[in-house]
């Protein structure tokens, strides 16, 4: 899984924030709600603002663990996204949740920013002496370019720079303000800060089994397409070959590309057609590569065909051209189905306003019929951004964004194992698999009548994750090509919930396929599946499940904070797909 970057951290917002502790006992007390964005979001706790001014969700950066340098460049040059604000949030959260689709009229009439709201903005930034002023063709952002010294003043804030972990970048040391006259239409002011992500490959192991190194196609402990396809029950359901399906990205992706038409040709696929959307300035970064290999091959793999992939290809990590590159995949209809397989500590995109701004744009997507899979992390039931502790108890007590959002499908991580058939035989909990309880965001209302805490903690904080599927590299999935961590792969096995992600994104493909893509927006469809079935007989594995509707409900394991039960739990969600029976009851 691709991690953002985060050299910001701070003592006080953890201790501020409460914690996990080492149990299942969820953060108590009120949580506040933000009136900004989809009001899902806790409240910005930050200063008064002042005379003149009105607060945004964007606050200031604390930074550790670098060397502040002082105020930045006054000339230098940088681009801000302003967010700007939803009409009618409520009516929207209804829409979603009653399984409406709305067409990009009947959104942009009720919902979006309006015209007067975006030339307010437009003209204050004019003012402001920005230039390269472009709107988004949902209203929701407003881009400019500027100088430092120009941003400084129009948001009221000191943006400095800073040197750490091998790079410099800067960040806003104090809140962005807007004038008075904008307040209610500004949330959020992007790209104050310029922290890149860091770019490990997904957990790669040589092929072997039990040790011993095995020729290239005999690891069989381990899954390719096909035998995914059988464990997870495929057989039978049409393969994806009437539904695109979008891969988040950043960098160059031609490596990638090639990697995919490799592991195509090896395990005998359909060659999938590939059209690269560039979002924001090509990057020459490759590190990321076996990254969107991982998600192109599998996503496509267990559909076992798809229509095409569509990759969008920002320049970094960033939190301004993430939000960019959903933008962009929002409203140009391309694709019903994306995949992110990268994330951070929520903190950081709640203290910049991305979180705000982003949950913005995937209600707009959810409204639309569109669903975004997104990977829950692999440090277990915590967060840490600097070291990854693969599942050991520590780091901060926070779940990872964007899977954090309630208009995500968030996807956590199993163990997967296999009859001698390679039929199914049960998951575990993966030890290393992300799940927890949000501190900033609020559940949707189809996530309200699952979650298994007291009634407290189920309206006041979001659940990860939504489904699991395999994630351990001890029963990963096969890989060819030239990103591995020890040179090329031949094959590798890869694991993560890295991989768990696509998993899912292709089978929802294919059950939208089988539908006519009529299906919508994934979460309330999968929620209400499970709500309106009951458990059937535990299987007895080892390790043991149980049906319940189209998932497998996993009942053994722990993430280190959170431990597998019965129903939903805070490591493996709803459970993992049993696609045929899932095909069956879906449409209903």
């Amino acid at each position: 899984m691709k991690k953002f970057a985060a050299l910001a951290i701070a003592a006080a917002l953890l201790a501020a924030c409460g914690g996990h502790g080492g149990s299942a006992t969820p953060p108590m007390g009120s949580m506040p709600q933000s009136q900004a964005g989809m009001g899902t979001t806790k409240s910005s706790s930050i200063a008064e603002a002042p005379a003149g001014w009105a607060n945004t969700s964007t606050q200031a950066i604390p930074i550790v663990n670098a060397s502040d340098l002082g105020v930045a460049n006054a000339a230098q040059s940088i681009t801000v996204e302003v967010g700007l604000q939803l009409h009618n949030m409520q009516q929207l959260k209804d829409a979603i949740a009653g399984g409406q689709e709305l067409d990009d009229g009947a959104f942009m009439a009720t919902y979006a920013p309006t015209s007067a709201d975006v030339s307010a903005v437009t003209t204050y930034l004019q003012g402001q002496g920005f230039s390269n002023i472009s709107v988004a063709p949902n209203n929701l952002i407003v881009s400019a370019t500027g100088s430092i010294a120009q941003a400084q003043t129009a948001f009221n804030t000191s943006i400095h720079s800073f040197s750490g972990g091998g790079t410099s970048f800067i960040a806003n040391v104090a809140p962005a303000f807007v004038p008075q006259s904008l307040s209610g239409v500004v949330v959020a002011v992007l790209g104050l800060n310029s922290m890149q992500a860091f770019k490990p490959t997904p957990q790669v192991t040589s092929c072997q089994v039990f040790g011993v190194s095995s020729p290239s196609q005999q690891c069989l402990r381990f899954y390719d397409p096909a035998t995914f396809q059988k464990v997870y029950d495929a057989a039978g359901v049409t393969p994806a070959n009437t539904t695109p399906i979008a891969i988040m990205a950043e960098g160059n992706v031609s490596p990638s590309i090639s990697d995919l038409r490799l592991n195509e040709q090896k395990f005998g696929l359909p060659q999938v057609p590939v059209n690269v959307v560039q979002v924001g300035l090509a990057s020459p970064d490759t590190a990321g590569d076996g990254e969107w290999t991982l998600d192109m091959v599998y996503s496509s793999g267990i559909a076992q065909n798809v229509k095409a992939i569509y990759i969008y290809d920002t320049t970094s990590l960033t939190d301004s051209d993430i939000a960019n590159e959903y933008n962009a995949w929002v409203t140009q209809h391309k694709t019903k189905i994306g995949n992110s397989s990268f994330g951070g500590c929520e903190f950081f995109p709640f203290l910049d306003g991305s979180m705000v701004l982003d949950d913005e744009i995937l209600a707009q997507g959810a409204v639309q019929g569109m669903t975004m899979f997104a990977s829950t992390g692999d440090n277990g039931g915590y967060c840490n951004n600097f070291v990854n502790t693969n599942g050991a108890p520590g780091g901060a007590p926070f779940v990872m964004y964007p899977a954090a959002s309630p208009y995500i499908v968030a996807v956590g991580g199993t163990d997967l194992f296999s009859k001698a058939d390679g039929s199914y035989q049960g998951e575990n909990s993966w030890e290393a698999g992300g799940g927890g309880l949000s501190q900033f965001e609020s559940p949707p209302y189809w996530e309200q009548q699952t979650q298994t805490v007291n009634s407290a903690g189920a309206l006041l904080f979001r659940g990860l994750p939504d489904v699991a599927m395999d994630a351990s590299i001890e029963t990963g999935a096969e890989t060819w090509g030239g990103q591995a961590a020890n040179g090329a792969c031949t094959p590798c096995v890869t694991g993560g919930t890295s991989l768990a992600s696509p998993l899912a994104a292709g089978t929802w493909a294919r059950l939208q396929s089988a539908h006519g893509n009529r299906l919508g927006f994934a979460a309330v469809r999968l929620y209400r599946d499970f709500q309106t079935h009951t458990a059937g007989a535990t299987l007895t594995g080892p390790p043991p499940t149980a049906p319940y509707g189209g998932f497998h409900d996993v009942l053994t394991g722990s993430n280190g904070l959170y431990t597998a039960a019965p129903g939903y739990d805070y490591t493996t969600g709803l459970g993992s797909f049993d696609i045929a029976v899932m095909n069956s009851q879906i449409g209903n």
